[in-house]
This record gives C-alpha cells, structure tokens and sequence, in this order.
C-alpha cells in the first residue's frame, strides 16, 4: 500500500510536469531521470515452480533458463513461452552455478572441482585449479561464475577466500586474494568492474578490472542488515549496472556505487539471480523455495552471441539457425566492444565498435551508427551485431549503440543517447580511424524512427542532450530507416496513442498521449521536423510489413530536393533485416546507398 500511495503522489504529478514542460529546457533534464525503483511493482513476484530440492545459480541462453538442482543432482530447463520445464540433464551432478556466453553454458562443477561446459547431453571439462591450490590449503571447489566478453571466466571460491580467472586458453590465476567467504560474483557492463558478494559478513566488494583477470582496488560499496540469518549470495547485473545480491530473505538492489535501490522480498531464502525472457526484463529468483519471476523496468544484459573461438572446442555445438546471420567477426574487422559512449550520473551507455583492418590514420573509414528497435521499450546492441559487423567488413566504421529504453528513461533520453554516439565518434576519430565528415546513420523499426529523427532533428538543441563531446555536431550525413514510423503526431503512432487499450509504446515512451502533449510529439516527430538541412534517407521495407509507410515523409522530402527512396524486399516481414535471405540483400543495398554518399 505505501509503494501504491508513492506512485499516486509522487509519480502521477511527474508525468503531468512532463506535459507541462515540454518546450522548455526543464523537460529536457527531467527525461534523463531514471526511476530509482527498477523493480516493476504493477507485477507481483510469481512463482514459477516449487519442484526443486535446491535451485541455485540459473543462466539465460536466449530462449530459455537453465536451473541447477544442486541437491536433487539435476539441471533444469524453463521455456517461458511455453511455461514448460524440461530436464536437461538427469544426473548432473552437484552443479552450484551456471552461465551462458558465446553460445556456451558454462557450469560450476563444485564437487568436481572444476568449470565445465555442457557439450550435447555431456560434461566437458573447462579448467581444474591444482595449478592454484597452495600447501595445505583445502581443495578448490568452484562456487559462482561469470564469463566476460572474451570468454574468459571468474570464479569465486569460499573457504579459500580467492578469486580465480580462467582466460580463454584455460590457464589459470588468482584474480582476488583475502576477500572473506566470497560467493556471487558479477560483472559492471562495461566490465571495468568485478562485483563479489562476501557471504558471512553479507558485504559487496568491488575490484577494479586493469585486464582480464587482475583487478586492483578492492574496495566495500555496500552491506546487508547486521542479523544472524546468512548470507550474500548470487548476484547478477541489470544493462544500467545495478547490482543484485540474493540475501537472507530478499534480493538487494544497489545503484553501481552502492546505494540502495530497493530490496524484493522472497517467500523462502533466496540464493541467486538472473536476468531473461525475450525483453530481458524478468529478474529469475532461485533457493530452496523453487523458482520465481519478478518483472523489472530495467532489462538485464543479453548473452554476448557468439563470435569468439572457444577452448576446447565442443564435440557437439549448438545447432545454427540459418536463418540467422552470423555474428562471427572476420579477419578484416578489429571489434572494440563494450565502448562508453556517454554518461548521464552513474548511467554509462555502451557502443559496439567495429574497424575495418584497412583503416588508417591518412585513410579514415566513414562512419555508421547502428540502431536496434524494439518498440523503444526493448532490445539491446546485440541485436543488430551481424549488421555492424557485415557493415564493416565492407568499408565502414561501425558502432551498435545501446540507448536507455522507455520503461528505463523517457523521450528524449534515447535520442540524446544517439545524438551522443554521434558526437562521440567525432571525438575520437582518430582513436578508430574513421572520417569526422562522413557519418551515417542505421536503424530498424524503432530503431528506424530515431535514424530517421537523427536526420531531420540532428540541429535541435533540444535532443542533443549532455552525453558529452558538446563541442562535436550532432548531424549525420545519411541515414537509412527500416520500418520505422517517422510521424508521431499523424499516423499509425498517432491512431494508436488514442485508443484507450492500445498498449501503445509511445504512450509510456512519451508519458502521455499525442493529445495530452501535443509538443512532445512533435519533438518526436521526423517528418514534421524534415526541413532544407535534412541528409538523405533511403527507406527499406519488407513487401508483406507496409511499405506505404513515411509517405509524407518521401514526399516532403523530395518537395525540398532531398535525396530519397523506397526498396520493398519481396515475400520479407517486420524485421526481415536480421533474417536470410533478405539479409545479405539489404546490406548490400545499404552499402551502395552510403558508398554514393560518402
């Protein structure tokens, strides 16, 4: 009752400020806020399953979460589309934790004492720790783990009191010394920074990261009440990089400095925690109580898709979808992943940077922004990784930017966030040997609306935003829109905003409707914006999605004598660019269009 009363009182008259302040500097501020409560509280904590002797350290592969049963010696599969569980394997063994990454769902083998893979229906080994084990000391039985983008792995060992790292070649070394009873452990976004949770004494520590595997700097950012019930637990991260630990009765939420943010309440003790669903914003809770689901406002991280070689190789790998283009990166392209583009506070946004091996200092490459859709509420940079990377393996510096999403930050804040990586590829041309003159812009469906509004709104003071690089223009050169709505305050985003059951995106995107805030929508709106200043666009469309789309933004475009045009791609849906075979077709189509103007 008193969350609700905070929500009437407090929250309500925000969004009624939004309304009132839409053309004012005022507004701009505002929307950077984000709520201080990830936790959705509109949606109760569901229990999932209670058919667990002991749930422990489950993991998220994409479309389904995977659940050890460390005493039952089973490891569960849970596909919440179907709302079926599935046993993985029957006889595991005591597996404490799980994590999957590039493709692979790494295990703690803890009475092994190793880190093993799951390779079809067997166990293979990954690295055993005798190489660490000193005189005397007990024998090293692997806790809790996570798996950083090179495929190298922290684990966390309790009565040893250490940290270990095992990098991508299997060798082995000790990452944290004297930390006392370390269990959880997670990693910041950006991974500059190891999280470890001390579980006697219910403190987090954070270590700095100077290179896979040696960190520096440890230091205690935040701690559970004083009581005698233990402990701090597993932990895991969300895309803003608040921390959750699993503590004696609820999951904790701290802000990355230590600040707490809200705690859950669990029916049992909880043990750990982790992210999924397709929107990555249900935060699963294990123990002894089974499995549970609390939906958040703030999405977690996806797996890194697979794109690293991995050792030892898997006798059986995961079976490709052919569908699906591949995320492998090629000789020619120099990946730089995990790139903070802007701050706001403690919120650091990510960019993906892909460079083509040729690019140099006297021959700079232009530059591509590439932006995800997703309803401006979902999706990630992952989503769009084999665009980024088929981009510049043709030529093209290219950067696939994360931008805070509607239930996270409102508009404009997702368009500053792109503005932003704009302005931030400017500044550090040199670093990534791309031409300051030559950036372009693209985006599919949501993500497709703000290249467009990139386009047309680059000028605007009011969604430039304070990511930083201020001194750097905000304008892009081209810009290609996939299936994205350009028009907010007329259309399809308009018809929607006005009916009351809709479960329009642009209404929680924009805090209002296209009706209570008029101006707000205008600021959003790209083809309202379109003016003698804007760069060239060129529409992609699927034949079966609707290519009489933008319309009056073609339209409007040609009146001024602005470049533009429509390629409709036979027999493709919504989102036929992230598919075969219209991929291939469309990335090729997208590099003709740029190589014209650039």
């Amino acid at each position: 009752m008193l969350r609700d009363s905070i929500w009437l009182f407090v929250y309500l008259p925000l969004f009624t400020l939004f309304s009132l302040l839409a053309n004012s500097e005022a507004n701009s501020a505002i929307s950077q806020q984000v709520d201080q409560r990830p936790v959705d509280r509109r949606v109760p904590l569901e229990e999932i399953s209670t058919d667990f002797e002991m749930a422990d350290g489950p993991a998220w592969d994409g479309y389904s979460l995977i659940i050890p049963d460390v005493k039952g010696e089973k490891l569960f599969r849970y596909l919440p589309a179907k709302k079926q569980m599935q046993t993985l394997l029957p006889e595991s063994g005591r597996i404490s934790a799980s994590f999957y990454n590039h493709g692979r769902l790494f295990l703690s083998d803890n009475p092994g004492g190793k880190i093993v893979f799951l390779d079809g229906k067997n166990k293979s080994d990954v690295a055993s720790f005798e190489s660490v084990r000193q005189e005397k000391e007990k024998p090293y039985r692997p806790n809790d783990l996570v798996v950083d983008q090179n495929g190298g792995i922290y684990v966390t060992f309790t009565p040893q009191n250490k940290v270990a790292y095992i990098d991508p070649d299997g060798n082995v070394s000790i990452a944290v010394e004297n930390i006392a009873t370390p269990n959880g452990i997670t990693m910041s976004p950006d991974e500059k920074t190891l999280y470890v949770s001390s579980f006697v004494p219910k403190k987090i520590w954070a270590y700095d990261i100077i290179a896979p595997g040696k960190t520096v700097g440890g230091r205690m950012i935040a701690s559970m009440d004083e009581g005698p019930d233990r402990g701090a637990d597993g932990m895991t991260i969300d895309r803003a990089g608040n921390i959750y630990c699993a503590g004696p009765a609820d999951i904790w939420i701290w802000s990355p400095d230590g600040k707490l943010l809200d705690k859950i309440a669990c029916p049992s003790k909880p043990i750990n925690c982790t992210f999924g669903d397709q929107d990555m914003r249900s935060l699963y809770i294990t123990g002894p109580g089974g499995l549970h689901r609390q939906r958040m406002l703030i999405s977690g991280r996806s797996p890194e898709p697979s794109a690293v070689s991995l050792k030892p190789a898997a006798n059986h790998p995961r079976k490709k979808n052919l569908s699906q283009p591949s995320t492998s990166v090629p000789d020619n392209v120099v990946a730089h992943r995990n790139v903070v583009f802007a701050q706001y506070g403690q919120r650091k946004l990510l960019m993906d940077i892909f460079v083509p091996t040729n690019a140099t200092a006297s021959q700079p490459k232009p530059a591509l922004v590439v932006v995800h859709g997703g309803g401006w509420r979902n999706g990630d940079k992952t989503k769009f990784r084999a665009l980024a990377i088929k981009l510049a393996s043709h030529g093209y510096v290219t950067a696939a930017i994360e931008y805070r999403l509607a239930d996270e930050a409102a508009f404009p804040a997702a368009m500053h966030d792109c503005t932003a990586a704009v302005r931030f590829l400017r500044g550090n041309a040199e670093t990534y040997r791309l031409d300051p003159q030559k950036i372009g812009a693209v985006g599919g469906s949501a993500g497709g609306h703000l290249t467009g509004l990139m386009a047309s709104g680059g000028g605007n003071p009011k969604l430039k935003g304070e990511g930083g690089n201020s001194e750097q223009s905000s304008r892009i050169q081209a810009s290609i829109v996939m299936a994205g709505p350009l028009e907010m305050l007329t259309g399809s985003v308009a018809d929607r905003s006005r009916q009351p059951d809709s479960g329009s995106n642009s209404n929680v995107w924009l805090r209002s409707t296209v009706d209570e805030n008029p101006a707000l929508y205008g600021l959003a709106d790209a083809c309202a914006q379109i003016d003698a200043s804007t760069c060239p666009i060129l529409f992609m469309v699927g034949e079966q999605d609707n290519p009489a789309r933008n319309q009056p933004a073609r339209d409007k475009l040609k009146s001024l004598g602005i470049e533009t045009d429509l390629i409709t791609y036979p027999n493709a849906k919504h989102g036929c660019w992230n598919r075969q075979p219209w991929f291939e077709e469309m990335a090729g189509d997208m590099v003709k269009f740029f190589n014209n103007h650039f």
